[in-house]
């Protein structure tokens, strides 16, 4: 055989990053932005992952939805300029939700990802692809999306799912799959008690006529019993993926390599230690840079006295503190006497002399005065619920106190 005989065609695909959840769960880190929004490393946003292997995959025709806090991911993906997906022939779009377009099932804002995708599936039918790869925008992690559609085509799957690795501990935050001679046979929604750690890395490959069936006939028996305005498929571990599971013809492949949820803070707080270390083959890989839109700032200034330890140091900022084991944004000013522990502040934050910040997460433009504490260098890394928020615009007045665990609202005061 030839390579050419022996070559698997290549379809039309069309991408699908879902960007549209409320990301309740990362509290008032997202109450004025979208969580594909959310700063990863200082220079990056989360939504730069998923749009940076598309691109480097050679997946050009790419949609990108939209719901809560839309304009705030407009303003980061600059109509895929940075991902050379600005083109007059697919590109990058935008997919927001409709009013005025079909029942009352099929407008507004989804109730889960596979809601969304019953709610789109006329434009997605009309898009002409073959293939529909429907991604998290959640996630740091590094993945040719080629191998994907070449293992999803040679398998003659309806649906393939991406797998990757977690300790066990974490894998109820999860859907929990069950794969055997490369076929996934269960899947386990978020279970109590998981077996194992091998979960869905929110990263699947659809037949598109196979995925249109499903989710159809999925409505039409969920729908009756749904509350109005939800087409009653949730999130798509709940009822889609189950539902290929049993039409017997849903494969797996393994993603090798990093891979981290960052919708939560502790695993946040985690993810960004663990890129302190070292570039865990997801950041430096050489021809596949993580492309991003970033307003120019200067270089950074660490001045005498000041001392670093395991941290990263945004463009923009100046240093005259200790920083240990932690990641300033861009612009971020760390005061002569101010000590920054194993946390992350968002750009232009000022933090003053003689305050200590541990085991938080501080957005931008946030001011913390002159002998202040910000959380606890007792707090548990592994607990959301022991990790100290504070939101966009928060002011902590000089010698005030913001606890272990606490949440600041944007704009909010602390005394």
């Amino acid at each position: 055989m030839t390579r050419a005989e022996g070559a698997v065609r290549t379809p039309r695909v069309l991408a699908l990053i879902q960007a549209g959840g409320t990301g309740s769960r990362m509290d008032v880190l997202t109450r004025e932005r979208a969580k594909p929004a959310l700063p990863v490393i200082g220079v990056y946003q989360l939504v730069d992952f998923a749009l940076s292997n598309l691109s480097h995959s050679g997946i050009s025709d790419v949609w990108l939805s939209v719901q809560y806090h839309g304009t705030s991911l407009e303003d980061q993906v600059a109509n895929g300029r940075p991902w050379d997906l600005d083109r007059t022939r697919g590109g990058l779009r935008l997919v927001m939700p409709e009013e005025g377009t079909g029942g009352a099932d099929e407008e507004g804002f989804a109730r889960g990802n596979a809601d969304e995708l019953y709610r789109i599936r006329d434009q997605i039918e009309q898009s002409g692809a073959e293939v529909v790869l429907v991604m998290s925008a959640d996630h740091v992690y590094r993945f040719d999306f080629r191998d994907l559609v070449q293992a999803h085509l040679s398998g003659g799957h309806e649906c393939t799912v991406v797998t990757t690795e977690v300790d066990v501990t974490d894998a109820g935050d999860h859907a929990v799959v069950t794969v055997e001679e490369g076929k996934v046979v269960r899947v386990d929604h978020k279970p109590d008690d998981p077996q194992h750690g091998t979960v869905a890395a929110e990263i699947v490959a659809y037949r598109t006529d196979a995925l249109l069936d499903v989710v159809q006939e999925l409505h039409r028996e969920l729908g009756p019993d749904a509350p109005e305005g939800d087409s009653g498929l949730g999130d798509f571990a709940e009822h889609l993926l189950p539902r290929f599971v049993s039409r017997g013809r849903t494969g797996a492949l393994a993603l090798e390599g990093y891979w981290r949820d960052l919708g939560q803070p502790h695993y946040y707080l985690r993810a960004h230690r663990e890129m302190l270390r070292e570039d865990v083959g997801v950041i430096d890989v050489p021809g596949w840079p993580i492309l991003s839109r970033q307003a120019p700032r200067g270089p950074a200034r660490v001045l005498d006295g000041a001392e670093l330890v395991d941290s990263l140091v945004s463009p923009g900022c100046t240093v005259a503190g200790r920083v240990e084991r932690s990641v300033l944004g861009p612009g971020v000013r760390v005061e002569a006497g101010a000590r920054i522990r194993d946390a992350v502040l968002f750009d232009d934050t000022v933090v003053e002399g003689g305050t200590t910040v541990s085991r938080a997460i501080v957005d931008k433009r946030c001011r913390i005065g002159a002998g202040a504490q910000v959380g606890s260098d007792d707090a548990d890394l592994d607990d959301s619920d022991d990790i100290a928020l504070l939101g966009a615009d928060s002011v902590v007045a000089p010698q005030g106190q913001v606890p272990r665990g606490a949440r600041l609202e944007p704009g909010g005061h602390a005394s």
